[in-house]
């Protein structure tokens, strides 16, 4: 069964006159993490679309891309979207439900907010809205600074990213400590381990970056330590 279809399982159980937001209260345990993890990340995204005014086509296709929505699942993707957007809640709820969905796991989270930005950022622009919505998600997710930062280094263009705040270490820090941190940003990127957190298999594109972009800020240090 594909993750579209127990999300169209999951809506359907939904109580008359219940709002979207109420499906986060049902999918706390495995396999039903990943389809919240996938119907949050859909549902903050379209309430993310409200903040700088519109959905583009890149967008789109960046979400496509993250979740590989085959074309007989597109009505079902589209279907939560236009929930959310219709839903009377705010995104300020959505987040907090999500958080109890996933127990604070502040690892989840990260994928989650990870998600949101490869999506925000899909136009090539960060628009000053959409910064501030997810920094209050993350702030609702307990998600440290640091990991904000490192998020936002890694996605939004403005400069060129400091290899220390994607790895979310300080210069300062003994490199034997910063490749600790190199190493378990590894661990937790890997594909098993996502999915073990409730990432969907359809959503595991989202390591590959990740990894490209914290073995690079490791390359990076270490080459300027050994110089």
């Amino acid at each position: 069964m594909s993750i579209w279809t127990r999300i169209t399982t999951a809506l359907a159980a939904l109580a008359k006159g219940e709002g979207l937001s109420a499906v986060f209260d049902h999918l706390r345990t495995p396999p039903e993490r990943s389809v919240g993890f996938t119907i949050a990340v859909i549902a903050l995204s379209a309430k993310m679309a409200k903040a700088d005014g519109l959905v583009t086509k890149d967008e789109v296709t960046a979400f496509r891309e993250v979740f590989q929505i085959a074309p007989e699942d597109e009505a079902g993707a589209a279907r939560v979207f236009n929930l959310a957007r219709q839903d009377v809640a705010g995104f300020d709820d959505y987040a907090r439900r999500i958080r109890t969905m996933f127990d604070a796991d502040s690892a989840t989270l990260r994928d989650l907010l990870e998600g949101l930005f490869h999506i925000a950022m899909a136009d090539g622009k960060y628009h000053p809205n959409e910064d501030m919505f997810l920094e209050t998600v993350a702030g609702i997710f307990e998600v440290e600074e640091r990991a904000f930062k490192a998020l936002r280094a890694r996605f939004v263009p403005d400069a060129r990213p400091d290899p220390y705040t994607v790895l979310g270490v300080s210069p300062d820090m003994p490199l034997t400590e910063i490749r600790k941190r190199w190493r378990q940003l590894v661990r937790e990127s890997h594909p098993d381990a996502m999915q073990a957190r409730g990432v969907p298999v359809e959503a595991v594109k989202l390591s590959e970056k990740r990894l490209i972009d914290i073995n690079h800020a490791w390359q990076e240090i270490s080459q300027k330590a050994s110089a």
